[in-house]
């Protein structure tokens, strides 16, 4: 049996995905596992609110084993799970400018403190790695504080490592827009870092 888990673990992505959409419970599982990080990852940079990014992951990994049937090209797999991890993003905004219609400006407690920044932890031992995950840190607000058609453009092609065309396609722009995009959030990102990069 483990020796079959094995296997599983082996395999490209699209066999999993073949494998998958045969009603393969094992490879479904294993692509699955294999995503999730990256999923997690994405909506971790896109989404400001923490426990926004376990609900929109859950969700995105679910939406691929109920419609996974659904990808009629499994090279396309990568693309495709793209553009759920997008379409969720845009409904969780949606979601969230609606609440924030209904409370009232006067409201004061929805206003959260500015972030600052503790350049090394007391209680980190190596050095080094303090340092990178501060930076890993302070890299992630200024995803965050990006316009979101910045954020998802440079998420989807640093992080995800999306191509252009399959940017435009799950963004539903044009590859020129979307070329912009990303050259003003990489110009934005580094004016914003350029005291610690």
């Amino acid at each position: 049996m483990s020796g079959n888990k094995l296997q599983y673990k082996k395999m490209p992505l699209e066999e999993l995905v073949v494998l998958s959409q045969q009603n393969d419970f094992k490879a479904l599982e294993e692509l699955i596992k294999r995503e999730q990080k990256n999923v997690f990852a994405a909506f971790s940079y896109l989404s400001r609110g923490k426990e926004n990014v376990s609900d929109l992951t859950q969700e995105a990994l679910l939406r691929v084993a109920k419609n996974i049937h659904n990808l009629k090209n499994p090279k396309l797999f990568k693309s495709w799970l793209n553009q759920i991890i997008t379409n969720l993003f845009y409904d969780e905004l949606r979601k969230s400018r609606r609440k924030a219609e209904t409370i009232s400006l006067d409201d004061e407690t929805e206003d959260t403190p500015p972030i600052k920044f503790q350049l090394l932890d007391k209680k980190c031992k190596p050095h080094e790695k303090c340092i990178s995950s501060e930076l890993e840190r302070i890299i992630k607000n200024a995803i965050l504080e990006l316009p979101e058609q910045f954020r998802i453009a440079i998420i989807l092609r640093e992080l995800q490592g999306l191509s252009y065309e399959e940017i435009a396609k799950a963004t539903h722009s044009s590859i020129g827009t979307v070329k912009s995009r990303i050259a003003r959030a990489r110009g934005k990102l580094q004016e914003d870092l350029k005291a610690y990069i």
